[in-house]
């Protein structure tokens, strides 16, 4: 019986670990994902942000410091917060760009 403990003893972590290890892979790829769809959506918003800009028959000031918070934060990179935020930002200067013409 002595000799079959260090078996048993290894058989358990190694069940324990891989039960960890199909928890936790899933969530961490999801989370990657997340991140690459967040910072996709911000650089698509800067980009129709820019584009608004350049049609833009006046000159908005509040609208320029927006995307230029939105293109700082893209620089900077991060998460999908900070990618969120980004987006946030273009989208309200894309906005105010809009209305304004």
């Amino acid at each position: 019986m002595p000799d079959t403990l260090p078996i048993w003893l290894v058989g358990g972590v190694l069940l324990v670990g891989a039960g960890f290890a199909t928890t936790l892979l899933p969530r961490l790829r999801a989370r990657g994902q997340e991140r690459l769809l967040a910072w996709s959506t911000a650089r698509a918003a800067i980009d129709s942000a820019a584009v608004s800009r350049d049609a833009a028959a006046v000159r908005v000031p509040e609208a320029e410091q927006l995307l230029a918070r939105a293109e700082s934060i893209a620089a900077e990179g991060g998460g999908a917060t900070a990618a969120r935020a980004a987006a946030g930002y273009a989208k309200e200067a894309d906005l105010l760009w809009r209305t304004r013409r």
